[in-house]
């Protein structure tokens, strides 16, 4: 009896240890979750409870413009990113064509290099002391700009085209991937009934792929309302450039956190509309899903058409701003390689790789803690933490700044009340708001790419390692973690890529006389110093070619082709 007593106390005293430490999980993603939803909540309450309520004010005169000019631009990159990115995607998928191998790949380039970047190479190009109108000059003998017209980049059209032709490929990679997954039997069955390679398109492969293509829109569209660079450069009174003026040049708070409040809720709808999309669509693996796609074959000039559809986008969008930023680059190596350069550089290194690396410990955090407790409770805060990626960096900026500054502010007061000294702004003056807001608008990348991967993991592995003795954190060390190595170090590159092109948050929160190379770039550009950040530029646009590479071989892998 004693020992059956020992070994009951034993045995229940290890499940009561592992429920302890299960808790501490869960503990701990509470408190992440409150964290990182606090800049949304700090928003709402400054717009609500603003020191000076500007809202009238900004509804009779300049609101009522950077909404329609918001909808516009969102309009109009919808349209060329849904052209661009379901024609290339159908095209690299269900037709044969020369250089199809190089396009599936290729057609993720414009991806790597920011809207901005690309807004400054082609003002360059089409201004009319570029080398485009000189070239026209010369050629016709045109002496002034009365001679002949030219269209102006520096536009809403102008901003619309750079800003579509950088995100298309979140709607390439998206429909890519729903026609990747979709059986082959039903092209067979369309081509039976007489139908041909468009009718099977618009018929049977489009409605299917819904889903995926509006989660591919709603992710262009919050992009769209997140860019700064681009609408400030050409001029374009959006709800963004709303708030930095509103803030920066008003020097009003309140009035910039109620414009927050309207670009969020532009976000709202839309995470709306695209769940409303998909709302009765519930889709199936067919036993045949991984069957060979036997693709289209087509007369030759179709096969041009395919490739010209294809390349253009390339061209435009990479090709010719890489070759342009590498031209200029080259040739004011000497005045772009400075101290300034590698401190900058150094400096985006360090906050990307802090911000990398904060983002993987928080969403390997938030994903095993959801793997021990599946409950509606968990299913919630994932959610929660999710909300900074579908933020505007501007409105994240803007909810970072008011709790830290209110922290700092008491901060102060405190030791000069107690001790007499100043603390002064520790952490929204600090490379600790920018970290912190990095990892609050990017979280959710980690997170799900950790949450997927972890779901693909059976149970059995973890009530195996918990029947040796394993408490859940050992079984993450050990088990889990070296099998995640590779979605690990892929989240980690995204959001360490996604963190060096990110422009609005950084000029809001970044400490005096401290600069990153977006910053850096801004700054030459906004001067009219083009060439001058062009080294700084490339430099961005090479550091995001190696998820491209990575998320090119993950889509590619998961479907053998005929």
């Amino acid at each position: 009896m004693t020992e059956a007593g020992t070994s009951g106390e034993t045995g229940l005293g290890q499940p009561l240890l592992a429920k302890r430490t299960s808790k501490r999980w869960l503990i701990s993603a509470a408190l992440t979750t409150a964290i990182v939803a606090l800049p949304v909540v700090s928003v709402l309450f400054l717009a609500l409870f603003p020191d000076e309520n500007v809202w009238p004010h900004l509804l009779d005169t300049t609101l009522p413009r950077y909404l329609i000019t918001t909808f516009k631009l969102m309009l109009g990159v919808a349209g060329i990113t849904l052209v661009i990115g379901l024609a290339t995607a159908w095209a690299v998928t269900m037709c044969e064509f020369p250089g199809r191998r190089f396009f599936e790949w290729a057609m993720l380039l414009p991806f790597a290099v920011p809207a901005y970047v690309i807004a400054y190479v082609y003002t360059s190009l089409l201004d009319y002391a570029g080398p485009v109108q000189k070239a026209l000059r010369e050629v016709f003998g045109w002496e002034s700009a009365r001679d002949y017209w030219f269209p102006e980049i520096r536009t809403l059209e102008g901003a619309t085209l750079m800003i579509g032709l950088v995100l298309y490929p979140y709607v390439y990679l998206l429909a890519r991937a729903a026609f990747l997954e979709q059986s082959p039997s039903l092209f067979a069955v369309s081509r039976s009934l007489g139908h041909s390679a468009i009718s099977t398109f618009f018929r049977v492969v489009l409605p299917i792929a819904r889903p995926a293509i509006a989660v591919g829109l709603s992710l262009v569209l919050m992009e769209t309302l997140n860019d700064f660079g681009t609408v400030d450069f050409f001029a374009v009174q959006t709800l963004t450039a709303g708030l930095f003026d509103t803030w920066m040049n008003l020097g009003n708070l309140g009035g910039a956190a109620q414009i927050a409040t309207t670009m969020l809720v532009f976000v709202v709808i839309l995470v709306t509309l695209e769940r409303y999309s998909r709302r009765r669509q519930q889709q199936f693996a067919a036993r045949d899903n991984r069957d060979p796609i036997r693709r289209f074959t087509m007369s030759w000039p179709r096969q041009m058409i395919c490739i010209v559809v294809c390349a253009v986008p390339v061209i435009l969008g990479f090709v010719i701003p890489a070759l342009t930023l590498g031209q200029y680059a080259w040739e004011y190596f000497d005045e772009s390689w400075n101290s300034d350069f590698i401190r900058n550089t150094l400096n985006s290194l360090f906050l990307s790789g802090t911000a990398a690396l904060t983002t993987l410990l928080i969403g390997v955090t938030l994903a095993y803690s959801r793997r021990l407790h599946d409950t509606r409770g968990m299913q919630i805060m994932m959610r929660l933490s999710s909300l900074g990626y579908a933020m505007p960096g501007a409105v994240l900026a803007v909810g970072v700044i008011i709790p830290l500054a209110g922290f700092d502010n008491w901060l102060d007061g405190l030791m000069r009340d107690t001790f007499n000294i100043s603390t002064g702004l520790m952490l929204s003056g600090s490379a600790f708001a920018m970290v912190f807001a990095y990892t609050v608008r990017f979280l959710a990348v980690s997170a799900g790419s950790v949450e997927s991967a972890l779901q693909k993991i059976t149970p059995s592995m973890d009530m195996a390692s918990r029947s040796m003795g394993h408490s859940p954190g050992s079984t993450l060390l050990r088990v889990h973690l070296p099998m995640l190595r590779g979605t690990l170090i892929t989240a980690a590159l995204v959001v360490f890529v996604d963190c060096m092109k990110e422009l609005p948050a950084t000029l809001i929160l970044r400490p005096f006389n401290f600069e990153t190379l977006a910053t850096y770039v801004y700054q030459f550009a906004s001067d009219e110093r083009l060439a001058h950040s062009a080294l700084p530029a490339l430099i961005i646009v090479l550091a995001g070619i190696i998820p491209i590479i990575l998320m090119s071989r993950s889509i590619s892998n998961t479907r053998s082709i005929a």
